[in-house]
This record gives C-alpha cells, structure tokens and sequence, in this order.
C-alpha cells in the first residue's frame, strides 16, 4: 500500500523514489543516520510502529532532515516530523456491523478477530470493531457474541491457522482479519473449513488493502486503511511547499479508510493478476464473486445501519476516542462488552 502511495506520487509530481528494508530491529537506527547525513533525500518515509523508537533516536540530530512516520506517532511534535494515524476505528466499527450481518446470514451469532501484536493501531481496530457489533446489536435487538485472539505476530500464517481455526471450532462465523501476513493463514483456515462442510460455513474479512482476491467467496469483504493515500499526502506537502510537521489523522471524510468498493476489489484483483497471483481467474472474475457474495450475506438491515452509522461519523456525531494507554484501551473493551457504547466515544 505504501509503495502504491509512493508510485503513484512519482508519476505524479515527477519525483524519484528508492525503497529500502532493515536487516533488523537494530538497523534502524543506523540506516535512519547514514540517509539522514547523506542530505540527498527531501522525504524519509518511514512505515510502521517498529519505526517509532528509532526515529525518536535520530529526528532531532537532524532538524533539516523531513521524516514522515506513517500508521504511528513518535508523540513528539517536531517541525521536521510529520505523523500520519489512522481513524481505525471508523472502519472497524462499519466492518463489525457488516459482520454481525454475515453472521446472521450464516445461522449464528457470533464474530471475531485474528489480531497481529497488542500495539495502538490494534487497540484501535478492536474498539471499532465490537463497536460495530454492539451496535448491531442494540440496533437489531439481537444478542452477539464476540471473540478476539491475539497471535503475537504478523508474519506468522501457521498461528494465524491455529487461531482461526480454534474460533471456528467455537462457532465463530466471521472473522476479521488484523494481523498482516499472518491472517493469510486465517484465509485458508476458512477456506478448508467451508471445504470440509461442503458450503460456506464461515466468512473471513480481509484489512488494509483489498484482499477478496485470494479467494473470494470466501473473503467477500475487506476494510480500507489507505496507507497509500498518507504517503501520498506527506510527499505532496513536501512537492508542493505545505509541509508542517505534527500529526495528522485520516478517518472515512479523509477518504483515509473504509470498506473497499468493488471498484477497489477490480484494482487489487488486476494487481494480483499481473503478478500472476490470481489463479484460474479473471478481474471479472473476481468483482462478479465478490458481489454475488455481498448479496447473498450482507442483509439489507445490516446495509442500512452500516450506511446509518457511516453517516455519523462522517458528520461528526460519533467520534471515537484515542486509548491513551492500555489501562484505558481494557477499561473501553471492557464497557463495551456490558454494552455501554458511550465508553468508546469522546464527550461533547
């Protein structure tokens, strides 16, 4: 997503981009003063929480350096320091209404979550996601029940398997992916488990980028966190002389998330097919998939509160707060899980 953003503003603007990976953990700092000296870069993008620790390391040795540090804050503001976060919980909680939706359409009543590492952002996703399912619920009048597993990891798919299919063993009917690579192991636990019962028993959801490709009748729905739109964002203030450091958020008005189109799911769907991943299938293919799915296990009362609830948040009228720390993060989870909606959102 990160790359898109990056190209995307190459072809735009004109400008030249490198990209480049750590070894490690312990690279990062390292690496962030040898281009921070060089002077040759008018931009260091810098993608993800691991970052945040080595930027704090590295932004004030060099105040005429630009760093922009996306999906994270360092929680300083510097003028040289750009951070971009992301209103997770605006799409979450329009993915857990949806959800709840499927759910019902499948004969049950529960949902749940294969999570990566306990960190913020995932803080976020889990409070907007049981929003969503609460919601639901009070909306409907029909109880849910609500499951999230953390697995520790991201780029583990054996345990994002083990989790999914321990949830699907207790009856969870859909699950949201949140754990980068390693829900991709999610996606096959529910692949295999529709397989052995011969229909579709269980949804997954993918996040981030458009994911109903990998297998689309099993993943008809995927969240949008357009991280390549704040790599985009932070170039363009760069280009076109805006820049101003601090943090910045991008929620559904920012067009910075939500749920992915079927427009999108033609993008990644044609991505994935020019890197010949897409196997036995067209684009088309694809999005006629995707749609017959939706409309088979998205109701049409769980549409139109999604659509409700869309509507509030991108009027303002519910506004989700921040968890400044994980004691508040479990005292949020905990209250809405008793059903007090309120104690996600800010006052006022």
């Amino acid at each position: 997503m990160a790359y898109l953003g990056a190209t995307k503003a190459e072809k735009d603007f004109g400008i030249q981009i490198e990209t480049l990976t750590p070894k490690s953990l312990a690279d990062m700092v390292p690496l962030l003063e040898d281009l921070s000296k060089r002077g040759e870069y008018d931009l260091l993008v810098l993608v993800g929480f691991l970052w945040t620790d080595a930027l704090n390391k590295t932004a004030d040795k060099f105040p005429d350096q630009k760093f922009a540090l996306i999906d994270a804050t360092t929680g300083i503001v510097r003028k040289n320091e750009l951070d971009i976060l992301f209103r997770e919980q605006e799409c979450a909680a329009i993915v857990g209404v949806l959800a709840s939706g499927m759910a019902k359409s499948l004969g049950g009543n529960k949902v749940g979550a294969v999570a990566g590492m306990d960190i913020p952002p995932l803080w976020k996703f889990h409070v907007g996601y049981l929003y969503g399912v609460k919601y639901y619920e009070k909306a409907t009048g029909q109880k849910m029940d609500f499951v999230w597993q953390y697995t520790g990891t991201f780029t583990d798919t054996q345990a994002g398997y083990n989790a999914a299919m321990t949830l699907l063993q207790q009856d969870v009917k859909v699950l949201y992916g949140l754990a980068g690579l390693t829900h991709v192991g999610m996606f096959n636990a529910v692949k295999e488990w529709n397989s052995r019962q011969g229909r579709i028993a269980a949804l997954a959801i993918g996040q981030d980028a458009s994911q109903e490709w990998i297998s689309p009748k099993d993943i008809p729905l995927s969240g949008a966190k357009r991280v390549d739109v704040a790599v985009y964002t932070a170039i363009e203030m760069v280009v076109k002389g805006t820049w101003e450091g601090g943090i910045k958020t991008l929620g559904l008005r920012e067009g910075g998330v939500g749920v992915w189109d079927l427009d999108g799911v033609k993008e990644f769907a044609t991505l994935a097919y020019e890197a010949k991943q897409l196997k036995d299938m067209t684009p088309e293919d694809v999005v006629k998939i995707v749609d017959q799915q939706r409309k088979a296990y998205i109701p049409e009362d769980a549409q139109r509160i999604a659509d409700e609830l869309k509507e509030k948040i991108m009027k303002g009228e519910i506004k989700f707060k921040m968890p400044a720390n994980h004691d508040e993060y479990d005292s949020i989870i905990k209250e809405l899980l008793a059903g007090n909606l309120d104690a996600a959102l800010e006052k006022g």
